[in-house]
């Protein structure tokens, strides 16, 4: 059985992605309590002093905001530290795989969905922060996985905290009877986090290189929004009055950051479409309208 070190293992993913396969590897869960990503050396210490096969580098500070007012703390999390964890995988002969995100397009003026062949372009700290290390990465390894993520979807569940998503703020909106905003300029693929746990086992079998992780969508931020709460059953008042159209929001220019999955599926790694994964996630949770 392979040992598997994962770093932020109490974050959404990684909870996630362990919940449903922590029979399938023995696990090596690393938290702030055994690293701080502020510090490099501490990071490299801690992972030198491990004895593992494959590391699964989830953690980082992926707000924007924050990284935007702290870019040297962000640099020093997001980068230096995968920095000393790449370089532990390559004197350990270990297998890396790398979240990334979809943010590494962000600063793209053309329309995706992007393919893996696609030169990143960001305009966020957060975004310039995954391009530098996957940059890394792909000069120092020869075999890692870089996986870049969409906007994952999910609920929280006993044992797993899902991280901000928008089914989340939707239903939200509608529950508390609360107007939210949400983006008209703006297209992204959202995806089941649990479509990602369940074929982490093929995942970890893949030769090295770039995947994109995502269910396809062409509906703007704004109009999967209002699918969503059309599927939990919020009236048409209930939805003109809670699920808010903002058109400010990148009004200068559309942000069209989705990605294109196919070289996944070549490996048989599946994921469907933003509309099954809702459906399925309202179903899971016991929220869809009958």
């Amino acid at each position: 059985m392979k040992t598997i070190l994962i770093t932020g293992a109490n974050g959404y993913l990684a909870s996630y992605i362990y919940l449903l396969n922590k029979d399938k590897f023995h696990w090596i869960r690393m938290t702030r309590k055994d690293a701080d990503l502020s510090d490099p050396e501490s990071v490299k210490k801690f992972v030198e002093s491990q004895d593992f096969d494959i590391c699964f580098h989830t953690a980082a500070n992926a707000t924007t905001a924050v990284c935007e007012e702290n870019p040297e703390l962000a640099q020093k999390i997001n980068v230096e530290s995968t920095k000393a964890i790449v370089d532990v995988c390559k004197e350990k002969n270990a297998k890396l795989i790398f979240c990334s995100t979809e943010q590494v397009f962000n600063g793209k003026e053309n329309h995706g969905p992007f393919s893996e062949e696609e030169q990143p372009k960001s305009v966020t700290v957060y975004g310039k922060n995954k391009i530098e290390c996957e940059n890394y990465i792909l000069n120092t390894l020869d075999d890692a996985v870089i996986l870049r993520y969409s906007w994952m979807m999910g609920l929280s569940f006993p044992g797993i905290k899902a991280s901000p998503n928008l089914v989340a703020n939707v239903m939200n909106a509608i529950l508390r009877q609360t107007p939210t905003l949400f983006t008209v300029n703006e297209k992204r693929c959202l995806t089941y986090a649990r479509h990602l746990a369940e074929q982490f086992a093929l995942i970890c079998e893949l030769p090295g290189g770039i995947y994109h992780v995502a269910s396809q969508n062409d509906r703007s931020t704004y109009e999967s929004a209002r699918f969503i709460a059309e599927t939990i059953g919020a009236s048409a008042d209930e939805i003109e009055s809670y699920i808010v159209p903002n058109y400010d929001r990148y009004a200068d220019r559309f942000r069209d950051y989705r990605l294109n999955a196919d070289k996944l599926s070549q490996y048989g790694i599946v994921f469907g479409t933003f509309e099954e994964d809702v459906l399925q996630i309202l179903t899971d949770f016991n929220w869809r309208k009958k």
